[in-house]
Formats: C-alpha cells, structure tokens, sequence
C-alpha cells in the first residue's frame, strides 16, 4: 500500500448559516436566509444552481392559485394526504400546501415567466388532483426557468458566499451541535473547512442509487447519510417513487426521459401494452375520473405496467407503448411545439408510431426528520427540499416537488438564520480532526474497481430493492450492501491527483451503502404494501402499518423504530 500525501488545510471560511446544496431548496434557503440578515456559505458540489433535481425538471408545480378554477390550499392539501395513503405528517404537508401560493406569486414577481391566459396563470389538471392546479412555464423547461430565476436573485445579495465544487465528507458537530462542516475541493484534492452556527441540508433525494433513474449525478442520498452521521434521525425511507413512463426506447439523445407525461395529460396519450390494447382501466377502478381521463397515480401506473409486462403484454423493450396516433398531427403540434423536430432527430414521429416507456426511479418520499422550522433532533441542523422525510408519505403528489422545494427552502433558510442569531460559533478544529483524519488517511492500493462497484449496487437495488419487493430479493439485498461495505474498507482509496475519481467514487460509496441499507431495512420491516412500497408477499394495506419508521445511527448499527403519523413530534 502507497499512502498518499498529506492533505493540508486550504482554507477555512465562516458564517452564520452553511447550506449544503445548491438546487432550488438550497438557493431559496440561502436567499431567505440573507433575507433575515445571516451571512451565508451555499456550497455545491456541482455549478451553483446547475445541479440537483430542480434544474432537470421539465414539468409542473402543484398550488391551488385558483386562477383559472376556484381553489383552496385546503383541497390541494386534501389531495397531497389522499396521495400520501395515511403517512403524511400533516404539519408539514399543510405548510407545503399553504405556503406554496405566496412562493409561486413570489417567483411570478421575480419573472420566471409562469404561462398565462387571459391575463391568468395557466393550471395544467395533474393525475391524483381534483381540478387544474398545476402551474409551468413550459413543459419542457418549467424546472430551468426556475433555476435560472433563483441564480439571478442570488446575485442580488452580497451575504451570500457561492461555493462550487465542494464535496462535503461530514457534518462537524461539537457538544452534540452543528458546527459546520468538513468538505474536499474537488479540482485540488484540498480540503476545506466551512464555519456556521447553522447548516442547513438541502442535498436532495437517492434516486441515484438506482440503474434506471432520472436523478443527476450528485443525488446519491448524500444528505441522508451526513445527516445519519451527525446524528439526526430519518424517516420514511422506504418509500422510493418510480416515475411509470420513463423512455425506454427508441433511443433519445439529449432530453429528459421523463418528458412525456405532461404531454399524456395534456393530450390524453394511451398507455397500450405489447398488444396494442390499452390496459388502464383495469387498474384504476379507484382513480378514475367520470370523465374518463388518465388519473392513474405513480405508484398504480407503475404497477400497472410492471404486472401488463410480467404477464407477457409487454412492449419489445420490456416495457409498454405509450400512444399519441390517435391524436390530430395539428394538436401533436400545437402541444410539443419544436419538441416535434427535436423527437424527429432522434427519429420519432409520434403521428406514426408509438414510444416504449417504463418506470424508472424519480423521487424519494423519505428523508431527514425534521419539526415544521425544519429543525431536526441536533441542534444547529435543519433541512429542505427533497432531503426532508415526511411531507409526502407512502407517495408524491404530482407536481408537490418544486413547491416543497420553494417553499421548504425558504422556511428552512429563515429557520436557520433565526437560530443562528446571537449565538456565538461553536467551531472547534478538535471536532473537525476526525474528518480531516478521515482524508489524510486516504491511500493508493488495490481494490475492486469503485465505478464498477457503484454500478454493481444500483443493480442490486434496481433488482432486489425495486418497485416490487419480496423478503427474500430484501435479504440478498441486505447480503450484498454489507459486502460492499467491507470490500469498500474503512481507509478511503485515492489516485493522488487532483480531480481523483476513485477518491470520490469511495466517499460516494460510504454514503450510498450507507443510505441503500436504510432504505433495504426499512423496507424488509414494512410488511405489507402502501403507495410507493409494494411488498407482492404482503399484497394490499395493513391498518397497523398506519406507521412511520424513524431511522436513526447507533455506532455502526442502524437502529429502527416506528411512530404513529406526527408521533413524538417535538414542540
């Protein structure tokens, strides 16, 4: 073994509020933060506001504005805990629901460029809502728009500190508080110390931890590992939502492939099967509209085609068609606009033949537990966006992810800065030691190959820990992670140079297995099926299950426990 030199101190920077994470939740945060006077550090690993889940997305933000069709918050929120099956901590989902008018009015004056008609904002009919209440820019750029909208208030504010290219290893808590954090500079290999009397996680979700999934690089479930580490608690991870009409094929060079359903919504695209028959009706007996409209929620739509598949009604691709002949070439047209030429390129005529979609891991329902000031149980930590565990239940809510980000992100930016309000820091280079160890521990020597290794645990959680489970695909999962962990050992691996894959490839490892056995344990307790968690050994809903399962770190051992709905919640 060839130890590697030394990493040195580059720098140490301080401030009131630290936000880890840069896509919508972590800009609005640091934005609200400024706001209520802190100073503020917003460091990304990626490009600031050019990474995360917000950016990518394509389509449409759930808030009963009631511009077009009358609405309350109250029957967005009626909505988002029907879709939740009975999990939802309702403190949170009404703050998301209540809360996400005054964001979006907020965005609308910053300029985002919501779509209008007849001088309203325009309400797109989303599946699992009672009425048009889904707002977009496009429907192919809402998610840009927003983040570009967001980068161009951050400039308005010189207390905010952006930071790109920062890896965050852990959290540095001092006398059982948040102090800061430890992170590597990616493109040095140097590490740098970051100083707050506030951290705030806004990270993301996990869905990285699978094969087929819609997520950028860096949603790996970070947060939820640095969380689990610094000693608050998750919830909910079970609940991984899969997004049902993912592309599949023919081949799409350059967009999203989760593109299509604002556009089966819109237009009433038909889900077929390898049949050509169409196949919805079967399965939405309790989602059907008397209209006869597509309202197929996520989890029933996935399930939906994974069952038309098992049963041999599968498209050649394993999937199912996803069908708009039936619809005039003008309306194609007038719906996707330049989408058409785009699609053309890539050698797609929807007027002539349908695609093959399949579902594909898109959101996460769990996350950091936290209060409704987006607190959790350690002193000095708090968390958004998607990185927070709760809100959303058993399953999402079409449209309620950019909300919870805005809105999530504000609350826990002001949350944050009013803790850190005439507090002293608590920074002690003594608590940073052991991270700092951590990393200059780091060695060159032989070892399986890490990228290999994340791409073998992706499969293993796309096959054993998927949209369908059973308790023994769980157990073997179990088998796997565990190890992983030894092969992964507890030196991280390193290049020696800067930009070194392999010494980020073995943190993001740490942290992947970390959060997949949470995930994995969760769901092997979880005996029976509920929205995004389907056990086919444990078919249909368990009324005693009517519980949420808080994850938390002991030593090396997870450690499991369940609490009814808000249970335990502190004041």
């Amino acid at each position: 073994m060839n130890p590697v030199k030394p990493l040195d101190l580059w720098m140490h920077i301080e401030a009131d509020v630290l936000v880890i994470g840069a896509g919508g939740a972590g800009m609005y945060a640091a934005i609200e933060a400024a706001r209520s006077g802190a100073t503020v550090i917003l460091a990304d690993r990626s490009l600031i506001g050019r990474g995360g889940a917000t950016v990518m997305a394509q389509m449409t933000v759930a808030v009963a504005l009631g511009e077009q069709t009358e609405d309350h918050w109250e029957n967005h929120l009626s909505d988002t805990l029907a879709a939740g099956r009975s999990l939802c901590d309702e403190n949170l989902a009404t703050i998301l629901c209540e809360e996400g008018p005054a964001r979006i009015r907020e965005m609308d004056d910053w300029k985002v460029g919501w779509a209008r008609e007849n001088g309203h904002i325009k309400q797109a009919h989303a599946p699992g809502h009672d009425r048009p209440r889904c707002v977009y820019v496009d429907f192919l750029a809402t998610g840009p728009a927003v983040s570009r909208t967001l980068r161009t208030q951050l400039h308005h504010f010189s207390a905010i500190r952006r930071i790109g290219d920062l890896m965050i290893v852990d959290i540095v808590v001092r006398d059982g508080q948040a102090c800061g954090a430890l992170a590597l500079h990616v493109s040095s290999g140097e590490i740098v110390t970051l100083a707050a009397k506030s951290v705030v996680i806004a990270t993301g979700g996990l869905t990285r931890l699978y094969r087929r999934n819609s997520a950028s690089f860096n949603m790996s479930g970070d947060g939820y590992a640095l969380a689990l580490r610094a000693g608050a608690e998750l919830i909910d991870m079970e609940f991984v939502q899969f997004f049902p009409i993912g592309h599949l094929a023919p081949r799409l060079v350059g967009m999203d492939p989760i593109m299509w359903d604002p556009f089966r919504y819109k237009l009433g695209g038909k889900l077929l099967n390898g049949q050509m028959q169409e196949f919805e009706e079967t399965y939405a007996a309790q989602d059907a509209r008397s209209d006869g409209a597509y309202v197929l929620t996520r989890d029933r739509a996935t399930y939906a085609i994974t069952k038309e598949v098992e049963a041999g009604r599968g498209s050649p691709a394993g999937g199912a068609y996803l069908s708009f002949m039936h619809i005039p070439p003008e309306e194609i047209r007038a719906a996707f606009g330049p989408v058409v030429d785009r699609l053309a390129e890539n050698g797609i005529d929807l007027r002539h033949r349908p695609i093959e979609v399949a579902p594909i891991a898109h959101y996460h329902m769990g996350g950091v537990r936290v209060t409704p000031d987006f607190a959790t149980n350690v002193p000095g930590l708090f968390a958004c966006g998607e990185a927070v565990g709760g809100a959303n239940g058993a399953n999402r809510l079409s449209g309620n992810a950019i909300t919870e980000a805005l809105v999530f992100g504000a609350r826990a930016g002001r949350s944050a800065a009013m803790h850190a309000r005439d507090r002293t820091s608590q920074w002690s280079e003594d608590a940073a030691k052991p991270v700092r160890d951590l990393l200059a521990g780091a060695e060159r020597r032989e070892g399986p190959n890490l990228a290999d290794a994340v791409a073998r645990l992706q499969g293993v959680m796309a096959d054993k820990v998927g949209a369908f489970r059973q308790a023994a695909p769980l157990q073997e999962a179990l088998v796997e992670i565990d190890r992983m962990r030894l092969d992964l050992g507890e030196a991280p691996r390193a290049g020696c140079a800067p930009f070194d894959p392999e010494l980020m490839d073995w943190l993001d490892l740490r942290n992947m297995l970390l959060v997949a056995r949470s995930v994995t344990e969760a769901a092997i307790s979880r005996t029976e099926s509920r929205g995004a968690h389907q056990r086919e050994d444990f078919p249909g809903m368990d009324e005693k299950w009517a519980v949420n399962q808080i994850v938390s770190l002991e030593g090396d051992r997870l450690a499991l426990r369940q609490l009814a709905p808000g249970g335990g919640r502190r004041a």
